[in-house]
């Protein structure tokens, strides 16, 4: 069974690499650019529509806002590249905004931005999926209702793509970002040159009429108007979004990695904002409508529209114009950017893991997602994220609409935080002696990261403010559970740190005034024989064979078995009426503790290893649960004394497992039943 689950595994994932071979998986600027850049870009797709629903609110004179809008998110998001553009010289390690934060403001600060980019990285794969479905549904639309089913299994396949390498993963998602930048740029520019000659047509939506809501009938007036803009802001700035992700790869780029972090950072910043802004310049050409309720909220000549009329997210209106509904390009354009939606993810599945092992590498997560897997990439992590990506798709059960409002609030925590620990980085550089040049260049970067600080901070509040009722309170929840397990896991591996600390090295070297052994059998056929032979092999300062009865006819035969083999072993039965063996070997053990506390006890446990793996279903599995109550016992050393069924004992079989920990209940050839009864049976092992 386990040969079958290896061969299959390989073929998933493919074959082990060695780590001397980490080199190779390095990335230059080409293929970083869309492992790191692609949630980034892939914003363009669903950041405008985002701004335009939330417009739609207070009728159509409010989505001519949105270019405007669209405008002050790119100055926002050109600040966070070139504040990034310096964390990525200044912390080159990887940690990114938790090494920042944890540096300049004190552990716990650090604590809280990487609980924010935790949850924020799980909110991107389920969002990005989630948005990537929908394009591909309105593309194909038989597949319509079924989103959460397709993002599930999207999930998986980029989990498994990102299990066999970073390598692999970045030549496969290189070709179709690059495809998606290449048809988006062609769509506006044939888009622009339609609007200079005048053939530009209108969008499906444009004949229809919008209907403002109750309480903005007239428009982006009063305090209602000023909320709403800020509530358009807000959702645009979701266009930000994995900027953060290149600070916390640098370790995977070639060299000069800082150098090219950063030109990779200047090369997205360039796309997003042109892309952005271009997308949305179009929308208001060809009067690209996005509504939430397209019955409740849209007229056609004056009366609603049928029910289950549907609106096409806003990249899709403007390639049906451009390029003609169903037309090749049109295809083309859907389709792509229903792929890169799905590809963004890939920036989560590269960033989640790295940190998870930062994270893991200062105790505030398990040790084992620290270490690498068989391709070098942090297998652990990844699965850790596609789990909690999927709960959550189908928990909201792929709405994009509904996601969204959980997804920006994280990074914009760490947005915020991580400028304020680069002020204070830059503020202790100050106080070293400088140059005249340095000291300029130093007050430069302060000052980029000031700007940084104060713009992000404002949106940050924004967000709060004009999100926290429609979901970002969940998001805050999830921040605050995150961050309380770090602290108890943390709390966790502190406590074991203490207590496995050696304080005196000479008492460990003193050995015990008395070794008393045990071997614990049910009869004493040829596994328990020769775990008596190991026993006495060891020479112990008293030996004694434990069996455990249930009943008279299993005290009989034991006995008779026992003055049968003539062992010099004295035979000790204990008597359980209930039929709970693990119980009652405990309780004796225990008390030849308190009997004896400075006296070792070692018990040897006989088990024998089946044949084939579907064997081990036909035998009890009373030594896992034995050995396990026994493991909590202070005091005690527990051997395992393994018997392979058909083995030759004169030539082989002879070795001993001394290792409890290393045994796997289950698992063909290394976990079966010692040779012990389950109640009111007796199970023959000769």
């Amino acid at each position: 069974m386990q040969d079958v689950i290896d061969r299959f595994k390989r073929v998933l994932i493919g074959r082990p690499m060695r780590s001397d071979s980490m080199g190779h998986q390095l990335l230059p600027k080409r293929i970083a650019l869309p492992v790191f850049a692609s949630d980034a870009l892939s914003s363009v797709a669903y950041a405008p529509d985002e701004v335009l629903l939330t417009l739609a609110i207070a009728g159509p004179l409010a989505v001519t806002k949105s270019l405007w809008i669209g405008l002050v998110v790119v100055v926002v998001l050109i600040v966070v590249v070139l504040s990034y553009r310096q964390t990525v010289h200044a912390y080159p390690s990887g940690g990114g905004d938790y090494e920042v934060v944890s540096k300049n403001l004190g552990p716990t600060w650090g604590l809280v931005v990487a609980s924010a980019l935790l949850v924020d990285y799980i909110l991107t794969v389920a969002v990005s999926i989630s948005q990537g479905a929908h394009y591909l549904t309105a593309a194909v639309p038989g597949l319509s209702g079924k989103e959460a089913p397709i993002s599930v299994a999207l999930v998986i396949i980029l989990s498994l793509l990102n299990l066999r390498g970073l390598r692999d993963a970045g030549g496969a998602f290189a070709i179709p970002t690059y495809l998606y930048i290449a048809s988006i740029a062609l769509l506006v520019v044939v888009g622009v040159v339609q609007l200079v000659s005048g053939s530009l047509g209108q969008a499906p939506t444009a004949q229809y009429e919008v209907v403002a809501e109750p309480g903005f009938s007239d428009g982006l007036v009063g305090f209602g108007g000023a909320f709403l803009l800020m509530r358009a802001f807000s959702s645009g700035c979701a266009a930000l979004t994995g900027v953060e992700a290149i600070s916390n790869g640098v370790p995977v780029f070639r060299r000069p990695k800082s150098k090219n972090a950063a030109a990779t950072l200047a090369m997205l910043g360039g796309i997003a904002a042109t892309m952005l802004l271009a997308i949305l310049f179009l929308a208001r050409q060809t009067g690209v409508i996005m509504v939430d309720d397209p019955t409740k909220q849209l007229l056609l000549n004056g009366q609603p529209v049928a029910a289950g009329t549907t609106i096409d997210p806003v990249i899709g209106q403007i390639a049906a114009t451009v390029f003609g509904s169903g037309s090749p390009l049109f295809l083309l354009v859907t389709i792509v950017t229903g792929l890169i939606l799905v590809l963004a993810a890939n920036t989560a599945f590269n960033g989640f893991p790295t940190l998870a092992s930062v994270l893991s590498r200062d105790s505030f997560l398990p040790r084992q997602l620290y270490k690498r897997g068989d391709r070098l990439s942090y297998s652990n992590g990844i699965v850790v994220l596609s789990a909690a990506a999927i709960i959550l798709i189908i928990a909201f059960d792929a709405q994009v609409s509904r996601l969204i409002q959980l997804y920006i609030v994280g990074v914009f925590v760490s947005f915020t935080l991580s400028q304020f620990g680069m002020i204070r980085h830059w503020n202790r550089a100050l106080r070293r002696p400088q140059t005249g040049p340095e000291r300029r260049s130093v007050q430069r970067s302060r000052a980029v990261n000031v700007f940084g600080f104060l713009m992000t901070g404002t949106v940050l509040v924004i967000v709060l403010i004009t999100k926290f009722t429609r979901g970002a309170w969940i998001t805050l929840i999830m921040m605050a559970v995150v961050f309380f397990v770090q602290r108890s896991i943390r709390h966790h591996y502190d406590t074991v740190r203490e207590q496995l600390r050696v304080e005196d090295y000479s008492a460990g070297r003193a050995l015990p005034s008395r070794v008393h052994a045990l071997v614990l059998v049910s009869n004493l056929a040829r596994p328990a024989m020769r775990a008596v032979a190991t026993a006495r092999a060891s020479a112990p300062s008293s030996l004694e064979l434990i069996s455990v009865v249930t009943d008279d006819r299993e005290e009989r035969k034991i006995r008779e078995e026992w003055e049968e083999s003539g062992l010099p072993v004295p035979l000790t039965l204990l008597s359980s009426p209930y039929r709970d063996i693990t119980q009652v070997l405990v309780a004796h053990i225990r008390h030849q503790r308190r009997r004896s506390p400075g006296e070792m006890i070692v018990v040897y446990v006989p088990q024998f290893i089946v044949s084939h793996w579907w064997e081990n279903a036909m035998h009890n599995q009373t030594a896992v649960r034995v050995r396990q109550a026994l493991l909590g016992i202070p005091g005690v050393v527990i051997t395992t004394v393994p018997w392979k069924l058909g083995e030759d004992d004169d030539t082989r079989g002879h070795q001993l497992v001394n290792d409890p920990f290393k045994s796997s209940p289950g698992i063909p050839g290394t976990e079966t039943p010692i040779p012990t009864t389950e109640p009111g049976s007796q199970e023959d092992t000769r």
